[in-house]
């Protein structure tokens, strides 16, 4: 097993580079990317570092030249003959050859497009824009940049005795919490915690310590390049760009209206069986729902992402109800700042009454909190949007509306195409 301490010590960048390959990335990208290069592939977007946790000054922290290095190595990366084996030969969710040869052609072809980055206020406004296969696949890995130059500038004053020990504590953590999770009956979890991680060896090391204290319980990753090489399955449906786009391209209220169902029946014309799962709270779950074809009605399952969980898999369980669907067939996928005693609390709560599952996140993957003075490694919430579709700007409105984005007036102008109401605030989970 690496010493991770160690290596985190000798900081040779060559060594170890935050993202060394284009499939260190979320499978859910992959997916995506493949229907967007069918369907828009001349989409014109612009994606853009979003810090919510102002408080945190990255640009301050970062240092810049180190962050450019980090940026340029990423767009040197192409795809290796081995990835693009296991890509167009492996079996994903039971399918073989998932991926279609003009996506590889493509894929193997690419090579990430410029960033345009700037400093201002003590944040960094790091910006992409181009053609929406290539520029949507930059998301991941600058969020992976990002918080892993985040805890290196962190780590950076400790001897080597102080990151044994660091690591060690963080470990031990990591390990108490498999063992709770390891006496939940029926339990399925999945790593969803690449791109907030504190680092990439962390996450291999997370991963493998929930292969060993989980076996079967633990069903895979969301990334695409551990997944390999520890010959796991790679998770992952789609996620809120897809919507939030389509929508922005729409020309009229009643096509933004049909947007969110449009991005599904175009899933539904590219993947079948567990990659049809809905996430349906970008303009608002119960409207969503209500409004929902009775086709979506048979698709697997629904991700609960953001708002109180529990209460969204009531309204997913009464929405399949009042479809005539059998709600304990159905898959209901928690991904929305999950820990252990979410977790298991979710699990008891809704076992027999759906299947569930869980992508757990940043609390995997970057759970440093308490370990340092000032609390200086807690996770934070950065992300990395698409802002605007061919000019025009994009909009979340999210159940939770915290995490609602886009101009003021358009988001006003979705509130009301999406019959909208008074939402509950709550805290963004990371």
């Amino acid at each position: 097993m690496i010493d991770i301490a160690t290596r985190v010590w000798n900081r040779q960048w060559k060594i170890d580079p935050i993202v060394r390959s284009l499939i260190d990335t979320d499978f859910y990208k992959l997916l995506m990317c493949q229907s967007v290069f069918r369907n828009n592939a001349d989409t014109q977007v612009t994606f853009s570092l979003i810090n919510r946790s102002k408080n945190i000054k990255l640009a301050e922290l970062i240092d810049e030249g180190e962050l450019r290095e980090q940026l340029d190595y990423i767009r040197s990366l192409s795809l290796t003959r081995g990835e693009s084996t296991w890509l167009r030969g492996n079996t994903f969710y039971g399918k073989r050859q998932m991926f279609r040869s003009d996506f590889m052609e493509w894929f193997e072809g690419l090579r990430l497009p410029p960033y345009h980055l700037e400093k201002r206020d003590g944040q960094y406004e790091l910006t992409f824009k181009g053609a929406w296969p290539e520029v949507m696949l930059w998301e991941v890995p600058a969020l992976a940049v990002l918080m892993e130059l985040r805890g290196r500038a962190v780590l950076k004053g400790m001897g080597k005795f102080e990151l044994q020990v660091l690591y060690a504590r963080a470990m031990t953590k990591v390990w108490q919490k498999v063992e709770a999770l390891r006496e939940v009956p029926d339990l399925r979890i999945a790593d969803f915690g690449t791109r907030r991680r504190h680092s990439y060896l962390w996450q291999d090391w997370c991963v493998q310590a929930m292969q060993e204290g989980l076996k079967d319980k633990f069903v895979g990753t969301s990334n695409c390049m551990i997944a390999m090489r520890r010959e796991l399955e790679a998770i992952g449906t789609n996620a809120h760009e897809l919507p939030m786009v389509y929508s922005a391209l729409a020309e009229d209220d009643a096509t933004l209206r049909n947007a969110p169902y449009k991005v599904l029946s175009d899933w539904q014309d590219e993947y079948d069986g567990n990659l049809r799962v809905i996430l349906p709270d970008t303009y608002g779950t119960t409207g969503f729902l209500e409004e929902a074809p009775d086709w979506l009605a048979g698709w697997t399952g629904i991700r609960v992402d953001s708002g109180d969980p529990a209460t969204g898999a009531e309204i997913a369980i009464n929405w399949w109800k009042s479809r005539g669907e059998d709600p304990t067939q159905k898959l209901v996928i928690f991904s929305d700042g999950l820990d252990v005693q979410k977790i298991i609390e979710l699990q008891r709560q809704f076992a027999g009454r759906v299947r569930v599952s869980f992508g757990w996140g940043t609390l995997l993957t970057n759970d440093f909190r308490g370990l340092v003075s000032n609390d200086a490694l807690s996770p934070f919430s950065l992300v990395c949007k698409a802002v605007s579709a061919n000019g025009k700007p994009t909009v979340k409105l999210s159940d939770n509306p915290n995490k609602a984005m886009g101009p003021a007036s358009e988001i006003d102008r979705y509130k009301r195409v999406f019959d909208v109401g008074e939402q509950e605030k709550s805290e963004v989970r990371v």
